[in-house]
């Protein structure tokens, strides 16, 4: 049976029994920023256990995508030199959500293992936890006692973590036989290698307290996971799961294309590769882009440890993109993402190793340099191992590696203070000078009074109480004119930064007593904090006040808002559903847009987005918002929604009918009051990461009448009309080609002249022949001119002075043969360059200064005359 079989069979399975196949999720988890990467099965169902949300079925299978590139779960250096490990791997699982439990999960991997995976049943022993006799007891009815072992809590005790849903497992195990140990029971097999692991069964059966206290679960529930690879590498009886179908054929390809032969003496390099292009072609392909930070930096490292074992196999250019087409081949009917991205994929790859090996061309020079002044000490250190990798771009465990093939060591102890050191200093540099709070600084506000309600959707001003002020950090009781403070209302129409959405600005008055807002925040749940300054007269606490934002502002604020859902629809139309967001910003007067992409946008694809955003706003569609369940969202793909953002039950859906985002800001209530939209900007701020800055309304129509009017005033200065000014530019660029040829022809007519005329003013001093000289030549040519001297001279000394202004420049030029006898341009000038108070320096046959005195350069021109003549 192929790995697509096993895969197939298993779900096809888990379905005749009533469980919902449900696809894999992304390799990151969108919905939660606590994992770097999915790991596990059951990741996709956390809130489901959790009991945060439901689902409409209660039985569950699936086959997930794993990485384990980081924290507990990082295999990514064992990967290579070990027979199972891997970044990338598929879970297979069921799952039931309170619906059965032990007996019914212990006989489905029992049927499975049997007569799915067809194992050989003398084969297979189980392990339970050592206190779990009930599923002891229901092992005993499928194997004999002899072959369920008990263990411990770290072996087989299940937790979601300190506190939580936890409970016992159980796990299945093959007898590999006695060539791969002598161990009589997997007690006795510490390394796991001859009873191999292949399925965990874990019961959720507790909760767990902060006491460490357990409590039965209400609805107890199933999560199990068999690794496929494991399964298969067994069904095949291979002791290896790089030598199973899938990654055998990526190895073939490796072959092919390194032209190396494949056994276990050279194994590392081709289990490396075949391994990473797997992690990287399905992470690029759920949206994942290779950069300097988070999942973007692991993915880098993958990368770049594959291109590093590359070169052991003679590959010294891009080679992971020429691999992808057999990784499609082999597992994309399952799953698609992997033929719909195929492209993308390997332009990134593509990109990513170039500019890696430029980075290992660069900083390899140095490296040399590094590695040579090292050997005396046997070590290199860390601050030249520093400088190559913040400097140069090269990895530490680039220069590791390296380092061990010269046989030096890195002081990695002082490298690892450096890199703190800079951390530091960049984290100081990014403190904001804005007022900051404790978090807990609103707690005691908030547990006396209720959370400030938000009225600014449906209105632009309101009446509400004034129910705390704060300055210099203190709650106080009253403001007074030119003090700033922050202003704490029961009820507000001001919207507090959120979102990529800035605050709003206006007035909260009582009376003619009114207090300026600059700015709004949301610096703790349940509090909307005004920040401004008070004007004529006095507020204080409890007063009643009548709050007002600038609706103009507004307005043009909410325009934005919806121009930037239009454009992360277009961008998606356009580039790929791969668009993800990455950071925005709202204001009044323009927008800002990020999103992961891998290269620039050419100017077609800008027009076209452009286009496509202009053609939503004139069709005028009704912005409309509404809540529904967080749960209700989940289930709709169509709504977009952001990793790392915390969501509550209920939700917000800002719906443009292209285009559905859960959102909290504020929205004009039709397209057409967006008016025009123009880009203005489109640059990359970090690896994989595009930023694009537009306007919109009557912002855009100023940017264009703008452009308009440098256009009109352009065709003026050229005297041609607008649609004429291509025509008239490319004339009037060949007629200057034409004029700079001829003045580069007149000025080397002009330098031959003067070459001949000082030519007959050359001078004998003593055995040599001297050229010195003040002459008007610019100081360009200058360097050119005395080459030019010395090459006529065959023999001898140039010097060559020119007044420019108030500065002066002075030239020495020396032949060959008389630097070998010890007569140096740098010397001379050294020399000389005091006398027009100036300094400068040089090749040993030519050298230069400049000076701000040039009254002095005919002493200085002399003084090279006495020293020749000693």
């Amino acid at each position: 049976m192929s790995s697509q079989d096993i895969r197939r069979s298993f779900l096809k399975y888990f379905q005749a029994q009533g469980h919902t196949i449900v696809p894999s999720s992304p390799v990151f988890p969108h919905d939660d920023p606590t994992i770097l990467f999915t790991n596990a099965g059951m990741n996709q169902f956390k809130d489901v256990f959790l009991g945060s949300s439901k689902r409409d079925y209660t039985r569950a299978t699936t086959t997930q995508k794993c990485v384990r590139v980081g924290g507990k779960h990082n295999d990514l250096e064992n990967v290579g030199h070990t027979s199972r490990h891997l970044t990338f791997f598929e879970m297979l699982g069921n799952f039931s959500f309170g619906d059965y439990f032990k007996k019914e999960a212990i006989g489905f991997a029992w049927d499975v293992t049997r007569n799915v995976f067809d194992f050989n049943p003398d084969k297979v022993w189980a392990s339970v936890y050592k206190d779990d006799d009930e599923a002891f007891a229901l092992w005993e009815k499928h194997l004999p006692k002899e072959r369920i072992v008990r263990f411990g809590e770290k072996e087989n005790f299940w937790a979601m973590g300190d506190t939580g849903p936890c409970g016992p497992c159980s796990e299945l195990l093959y007898d590999r036989g006695d060539s791969y140990g002598p161990a009589k029971s997997p007690k006795e097999d510490l390394s796991g290698e001859r009873y191999l692991e292949f399925w965990n069964l874990v019961f959720m059966q507790f909760m767990r307290d902060a006491s460490g206290s357990l409590s039965p679960l209400p609805k107890q529930s199933i999560d199990t996971g068999a690794g496929l690879e494991r399964v298969v590498s067994l069904k095949m009886g291979v002791d290896n799961v790089f030598k199973t179908d899938i990654l055998r054929s990526l190895i073939e390809q490796v072959e092919e294309i390194s032209g190396k032969k494949y056994d276990d003496s050279v194994a590392p390099p081709f289990h490396v590769i075949a391994d990473h292009i797997r992690s990287l072609s399905f992470a690029i392909a759920d949206g994942v882009q290779p950069s300097n930070t988070d999942r973007g930096y692991v993915l880098r490292k993958i990368l770049r440890r594959a291109v590093r074992y590359g070169r052991m196999l003679g590959l010294q250019k891009p080679f992971l993109s020429d691999i992808l087409p057999r990784l499609v081949s082999t597992m994309g009917d399952d799953f698609p993402e992997l033929k719909i991205a195929q492209h993308r994929i390997a332009e990134i790859l593509h990109l990513e190793e170039e500019a890696f090996l430029r980075t290992l061309a660069r900083g390899g020079q140095l490296l040399g340099q590094v590695i040579d002044r090292s050997r005396t000490v046997k070590k290199i250190s860390g601050e030249d191992a520093f400088k190559l990798k913040d400097t140069y771009g090269l990895p530490f465990e680039e220069i590791q590696i390296l380092a061990k093939d010269e046989a030096l060591e890195v002081d990695v102890a002082h490298f690892e203070k450096l890199e703190e050191e800079a951390r530091e200093k960049s984290r100081k540099a990014h403190k904001t000078t804005a007022q900051q709070f404790d978090q807990n600084f609103f707690s005691d506000f908030t547990r006396t009074h209720k959370p400030c309600e938000f009225l600014g959707y449906d209105h632009s001003h309101c009446d509400a109480h004034l129910l705390g002020l704060v300055i210099d950090g203190k709650f106080v009781d009253e403001v007074h004119e030119g003090q700033e403070a922050i202003l704490l209302l029961d009820k507000s129409p001001f919207y507090a930064e959120m979102g990529g959405q800035v605050g709003d600005v206006g007035t909260i008055s009582k009376g003619t007593n009114a207090f300026q807002v600059y700015d709004t925040t949301a610096p703790f749940p349940g509090v909307i904090a005004h920040l401004g300054k008070m004007g004529p007269g006095t507020l204080r606490k409890n007063d009643k006040v009548h709050a007002k934002i600038d609706e103009e502002r507004r307005h043009a604020i909410q325009n934005n808002h919806s121009a930037t859902h239009l454009l992360h629809w277009a961008l998606q139309k356009i580039l790929g559903s791969h668009i993800k967001q990455a950071g925005s910003l709202v204001d009044d007067r323009r927008l800002r847009f990020d999103f992961s992409h891998h290269k620039p946008l050419s100017q077609e694809e800008l027009r076209e987005i452009e286009n496509l955003v202009n053609g939503r706003i004139r069709q005028d569609i009704p912005i409309q918002t509404y809540e529904i369940s967080f749960t209700e969202a989940q289930k709709k793909p169509e709504i977009k929604q952001f990793f790392g953002e915390k969501y509550g039950e209920k939700v917000r859906v800002v719906d443009i009918d292209i285009s559905k985002e859960l959102c909290g800001g504020t929205h004009t209530s039709r397209s057409g009051m967006i008016g025009l939209f123009k880009i203005g900007k489109e640059s990359s701020i970090a690896a994989g990461v595009r930023r694009i800055e537009a306007i919109s309304g009557k912002f855009a129509e100023e940017w264009v009448q703008n452009e308009e009017d440098l256009l009109s005033q352009v065709a003026a200065l050229l005297k041609a009309s607008p649609p004429s000014l291509c025509e008239r530019l490319t004339q009037l660029l060949e007629e200057n080609k034409a004029l700079t040829t001829e003045l580069k022809a007149h000025r080397k007519e002009k330098l031959k002249s003067l070459a001949d005329h000082c030519m007959t003013k050359q001078e004998k001093v003593g055995p040599f022949h001297l050229i010195a000289q003040e002459v008007q030549v610019d100081v360009e040519d200058l360097n050119a001119f005395a080459d030019e001297l010395l090459h006529k001279l065959k023999s001898g000394v140039v010097a060559l002075g020119v007044k420019t202004g108030e500065r002066c420049q002075l030239v020495v030029g020396v032949s060959q043969d008389l630097v070998q006898k010890n007569i140096l341009a740098s010397a001379l000038i050294k020399e000389a360059a005091p006398l027009i108070q100036g300094g400068g320096g040089g090749k040993q046959t030519l050298a230069q200064a400049g000076g701000k005195h040039p009254a002095g350069l005919p002493e200085a021109l002399d003084k090279i005359r006495q020293l020749l003549k000693r």
